[in-house]
């Protein structure tokens, strides 16, 4: 994935409900603003809490199992899920 050149709109929703930040994330540089991401290929909605336990230790089985159980959720281009997915699978075999 580190090839990747891809641009992810991160919403990070609260409980609140109020004002949600949305961050624009740039692989593979990892470059991340506060930016409606215009450009983004993906959207990722997560919890804040639970983002926040994944960016702190999760790695991609995490991730995974999060997105798997409804916690990640994944919309847009479904050529580019459907490669991220196929990605994911081929490591997560080899792991």
């Amino acid at each position: 994935m580190r090839k990747l050149q891809l641009v992810i709109r991160l919403e990070l929703l609260s409980r609140g409900g109020g004002d949600v930040p949305i961050w624009r994330v740039e692989l593979p540089d990892m470059k991340i603003d506060r930016d409606p991401a215009a450009d983004a290929r993906i959207d990722v909605s997560v919890a804040r809490p639970r983002f926040n336990e994944l960016a702190a230790e999760g790695q991609l089985e995490d991730w995974a199992r999060a997105y798997e159980r409804g916690d990640v959720k994944v919309t847009g281009d479904r050529a580019v899920i459907a490669l991220l997915g196929n990605v994911i699978q081929r490591k997560r075999a080899r792991v």
